[in-house]
């Protein structure tokens, strides 16, 4: 047997072994994407790791069988979907939101990412969680929390806490936002400023401001489109951060670990694809399809998080988490306001 044929061989093994486990996720994810599609403030997304934690005991008691296809979907599928969001991004839609927007964007996340350490330590809420749910609330919700569980190696009960925590807080935002921005009164751009830099997931944001005018609805999304720029930076930072940790503690021997890299391909990927969005390379019909794409492999990968994930875990973790979650809701809420008054 030549050396080509032996590694063929090893591949359509390893292929094979990963079916079992695939096919869970990916049939789970398609129900949890056609159910998202009823209830948008909901989302796909959140059905998936709903229901798969739901089913997760009797996943578990065949975990020798599908944990591989399992971690290709926890994995693999997640970091390609971050690759394909994005295609509906561009570095223009930064000049097109106005350099008014930015100062409230990047005030609210810079807020929301020092007070999920602080509070995070205070409440004893693990490290990653917190960062997770940090990230989660300062930018994007679950893409967010997509892009940065592989770089910082957070386990599936985590991330699943962290979904359920920003998606809790996203449909409290649907209900209370519009009215607070009439006694408030905020005009339709304001309102837009506010919703796109306040609420996390892109259907929640649209959910908000078009209940609020059409005006605040295109405002706010192009605000959340440039938050979610913001995942960039972010993830390389986190990287960097992973990578001195790892490479601090030392293994049996003295041999360093240095098993996270500092710029994760994806992130890569994710970079050309918005490059490649901005030199006009997607047609508006290219984007929409890419978009509902990335939108259903994050939904297969969060139907296998939610499968992998602990149930027992998550009742260890207790209410801290959660109340650190609102915490940083009613933080990022009260700077984006702060910040516009102040700059009026």
């Amino acid at each position: 047997m030549t050396p080509g044929t032996a590694q063929r061989g090893a591949l359509v093994e390893r292929t094979v072994s990963r079916l079992p486990g695939l096919l869970p996720p990916v049939a789970l994810g398609l129900a949890a994407a056609g159910l998202g599609s009823l209830w948008p403030v909901v989302g796909g997304p959140v059905i998936a790791v709903l229901a798969g934690a739901a089913l997760s005991p009797l996943v578990r008691r065949r975990s020798t069988t599908l944990e591989p296809g399992l971690a290709t979907a926890r994995g693999f599928v997640l970091q390609l979907a971050v690759v394909l969001l994005g295609a509906g991004l561009s570095f223009r839609t930064v000049a097109d939101a106005g350099i008014s927007s930015l100062p409230v964007l990047l005030t609210t996340l810079a807020a929301c990412l020092v007070l999920a350490w602080l509070l995070g330590r205070w409440l004893g809420v693990p490290g990653k969680l917190r960062t997770l749910i940090g990230v989660g609330t300062g930018i994007c919700g679950a893409s967010a929390i997509a892009a940065a569980s592989p770089v910082i190696r957070a386990r599936s009960a985590e991330i699943a806490y962290a979904v359920s925590t920003i998606f809790l807080f996203n449909v409290a935002a649907v209900v209370v936002f519009p009215p607070l921005g009439h006694l408030l009164g905020l005009g339709q751009q304001q309102f837009g400023l506010f919703a796109g830099t306040a609420v996390n997931d892109t259907s929640s944001v649209v959910a908000a401001a078009t209940s609020y005018g059409e005006v605040a609805t295109q405002h706010a999304v192009v605000v959340k489109l440039v938050r979610t720029l913001m995942i960039i930076p972010i993830t390389l930072a986190l990287g960097a951060w992973a990578r001195r940790r790892e490479e601090g503690e030392q293994r049996p021997g003295g041999r360093i670990r240095a098993t996270v890299t500092l710029i994760p391909w994806f992130l890569v990927g994710f970079l050309v694809m918005v490059a490649a969005n901005s030199a006009g390379c997607f047609s508006a019909g290219a984007q929409d399809g890419l978009r509902t794409a990335a939108t259903l492999l994050i939904t297969v990968a969060l139907a296998a998080i939610g499968l992998s994930t602990d149930v027992a875990a998550l009742r260890r973790a207790g209410a801290r988490p959660l109340l650190l979650g609102f915490l940083l809701w009613v933080a990022v809420a009260t700077t984006s306001l702060a910040v516009q008054f102040l700059t009026r």
